[in-house]
């Protein structure tokens, strides 16, 4: 007689397991603790078998009696049952192991280690904010590129239209990192080639005009903010490098003795080591914040504790604090205050200045300057434009003062 749902539910344990028969080889187990298995007994190759079809309540009677018939019939094609269950349980558990969330973090610890910090965080957050919730469950050899899209648009939404170039731009990695590990065959991302909307070549915002850089750097004397952020944006002002840069700089990188900053290879954008010199002002911020951060690795570590650099939105949030929008003034603007100020108004050769700005520079033979080329003439240069600094705070200063005569009338 088959079962009804008021006697699976009713059935109570005993002091020992016992079944509870449906049709076609099905049965309720129910055990000694009260828990309720879904069965189904079976031949296959002239042996008998038993199939596990699910839990009660999780697993009601209908739903078993699906499970049954879905059996009888791999039975009928000459299949088992519990075969097909343990390769199907395989493949999803292979699929699980092939989500592009798992793919995507292997990459990311395999091939992005050695890229700068800066570029290290932007990535990661572009993987976890805009491409995980939406396609990080997905088996990577499943993503098609109109679910890529998708997730791309609801960035674009967002208006960040250059986000969503570099998110599809690290998609495209993932996806060929995936190939060449063989757990996807093609790169979807390769067919939204013009789907995005085109970005808008924008240059990084600076103050090139000598007075308003005087009234800047007053400006950072004044601010209120934490001595690391302050200092910060003065290391900013004197050695031009770039944000990720001055950010991520360790103690370990400057040469007190020959008195200059050596960044490794890793850390550059364009993969070379990059030698900094420092002039006595950058000296002096130094050894002041040495006292208080020289225990740590970085110079300029985070708030939230040594073991990793400040935060990439210290200056830019200290330069609205203290007035300046980003269409006026740029953590990155730094670097081209300095290259429109060293050139125009100090007359250094442009050479000189491109490769302080750790650019491609190369010689008369095509040939890539070293890390130490024109170090010498490179270290006057940064101590004429740290004076110069100096003297624009100095003019800016004197035009402020209000003179007056208190004489007898």
């Amino acid at each position: 007689m088959a079962l009804t749902a008021t006697a699976v539910k009713q059935a109570k344990p005993r002091e020992k397991p016992y079944k509870l028969s449906d049709e076609k080889g099905m049965f309720l187990l129910v055990n000694p603790n009260g828990s309720k298995y879904w069965r189904l007994k079976y031949r296959f190759g002239g042996k008998e078998k038993l199939l596990a079809l699910g839990v009660f309540p999780d697993l009601s009677l209908a739903g078993a009696r699906d499970k049954r018939d879905e059996a009888r019939s791999q039975l009928a094609n000459e299949i088992d049952p519990s075969v097909a269950k343990r390769v199907r349980k395989q493949a999803q558990k292979e699929e699980g192991g092939n989500s592009f969330k798992v793919i995507a973090t292997e990459w990311f610890q395999t091939k992005m280690q050695n890229k700068a910090q800066g570029y290290q965080d932007r990535t990661w957050r572009g993987l976890k904010n805009d491409l995980f919730p939406a396609l990080g469950h997905r088996p990577i050899n499943q993503i098609t590129a109109q679910e890529l899209l998708a997730a791309l648009r609801k960035v674009e939404s967002r208006g960040a239209v250059d986000m969503a170039h570099r998110v599809k731009q690290s998609a495209g990695q993932v996806f060929r990192y995936g190939i060449v590990t063989g757990r996807c065959d093609r790169d979807p991302a390769a067919d939204l080639k013009g789907a995005l909307q085109p970005t808008n070549k924008k240059h990084f915002a600076a103050i090139t005009d000598p007075k308003s850089v005087g009234k800047l750097l007053i400006a950072i004397d004044a601010y209120e903010g934490t001595p690391i952020v302050k200092t910060a944006l003065k290391l900013s002002a004197i050695l031009f490098q770039r944000p990720g840069e001055i950010r991520a700089m360790e103690w370990s990188e400057i040469d007190w003795e020959k008195k200059i900053w050596e960044l490794p290879a890793e850390k550059m954008k364009m993969k070379q080591p990059h030698v900094v010199p420092l002039p006595k002002q950058a000296i002096t911020l130094l050894k002041e914040l040495k006292r208080s951060t020289g225990r740590g690795r970085y110079v300029l570590p985070s708030a939230r504790g040594n073991h990793r650099p400040l935060s990439d939105n210290g200056v830019r949030v200290a330069l609205r604090t203290m007035g300046y929008d980003n269409d006026t003034m740029t953590a990155h603007g730094f670097r081209a205050m300095a290259r429109t100020l060293l050139d125009e108004e100090l007359g250094f050769r442009v050479d000189y200045i491109e490769h302080q700005l750790a650019h491609a520079v190369k010689d008369t033979n095509g040939r890539a300057y070293n890390r130490t080329t024109h170090l010498k003439e490179r270290e006057k240069m940064m101590q004429q434009w740290a004076n110069y600094l100096d003297d624009l705070k100095a003019q800016d200063t004197a035009d402020n003062v209000v003179t007056a005569s208190f004489g007898a009338s």
